[in-house]
């Protein structure tokens, strides 16, 4: 008796080549590959859409309000990054039984008014749980004509970020141990078993991870510059650098010395039995604006910035020490068809 023929399973793709694969087709007219789309083709807008799934992106316990604002600020970190001013909203909602809807919306459109944002449609339904597609449509600011663009990155260009990479990934942990955001109040995890010395340091990485805070003021200076490329950092420090300049066709060096390793990130990544470089690197989720500019600029101070390191030519990325020694940037960062890579 034969057997049964089954149907072999294809190893899993990642979200990197398979993105690579959309932008090759003719469909896609290279619209794909920055943190929002262009349209019409160097046109007046910018749109892009992002998915929020409980038990993927966020706990289904989470604070209905908190909920809220965390989807707006997360989409509209994308707008940021493009150097647009939002306009309107399109939210797609399916919840479960007994969801909060009018919290939830409270909390949003407070969201919306301070970011002179206008919910202009969407789309209800029930589900098992809590799912959320949003869609932001970005304008030109007054007075600025440019995008910013992830391709524009520039040999001797400075790399910068827009604060300290690697907070929200010690929230997310925390979270994992039960660490939750109840509108302004943090509850810490009793299972983490947090010195009281860490206390404060665990509640700004909760917050960070559960509240972040769109840089749309920076995305705004940025776009009035000139020169250099920028894009948000979502899937992690590295990851998003390397996106950043495979688009540009350069390379990077960054400087250990320059990444924020500070004396209270390092002790609580140690207590959670993490690596704090690695967090810094790959942790993902800390919506920071990752951008270039020439050596001869930089940001204004209030906008609280980091320089990291510098692009060069060439694909590759590295990582220099204290002592001039290089190796190579590790591929750290989420792949959200994989894994954490």
């Amino acid at each position: 008796m034969p057997h049964k023929k089954t149907r072999q399973q294809r190893p899993t793709e990642s979200e990197r080549s398979l993105l690579a694969w959309l932008k090759r087709k003719k469909a896609t007219y290279g619209l794909i590959g920055d943190d929002a789309a262009v349209l019409p083709e160097r046109g007046e807008h910018v749109i892009t859409v992002d998915t929020q799934i409980a038990g993927v992106h966020f706990p289904a316990d989470i604070d209905e309000r908190v909920l809220a604002k965390r989807l707006l600020a997360v989409n509209l970190s994308d707008i940021a990054a493009m150097g647009a001013r939002p306009a309107h909203a399109f939210l797609a909602l399916a919840a479960p039984q007994g969801f909060d809807h009018r919290s939830f919306f409270s909390a949003f459109l407070d969201g919306c008014a301070n970011y002179e944002l206008v919910l202009a449609g969407g789309d209800l339904a029930s589900a098992k749980r809590i799912f959320l597609s949003l869609t932001l449509v970005g304008e030109h600011w007054k007075g600025v004509k440019r995008w910013l663009r992830r391709s524009t990155a520039r040999p001797g260009e400075a790399v910068w970020i827009g604060g300290d990479p690697g907070w929200a990934s010690l929230g997310l942990e925390l979270s994992r141990l039960g660490g939750r955001l109840r509108g302004r109040r943090v509850e810490l995890p009793r299972e983490a078993r947090l010195p009281e010395n860490q206390h404060r340091a665990a509640r700004r990485a909760l917050r960070s991870h559960f509240r972040p805070v769109p840089q749309l003021d920076l995305g705004r200076w940025l776009a009035r510059q000139h020169e250099g490329a920028a894009c948000d950092v979502s899937d992690g420090l590295a990851r998003d650098l390397r996106n950043l300049c495979s688009a540009s066709g350069q390379g990077a060096i960054l400087d250990r010395e320059l990444l924020p390793l500070a004396p209270d990130f390092r002790d609580l990544a140690a207590h959670l039995g993490l690596d704090p470089l690695t967090q810094i690197l790959g942790g993902g989720e800390d919506y920071l604006l990752l951008f270039t500019l020439p050596p001869t600029k930089a940001p204004p101070a209030e906008l609280r910035c980091r320089r990291l390191g510098a692009i060069v030519e060439g694909g590759e990325l590295h990582l220099r020490d204290r002592l001039g020694g290089f190796s190579p940037l590790p591929d750290l960062g989420w792949d959200h068809l994989g894994s954490y890579l």
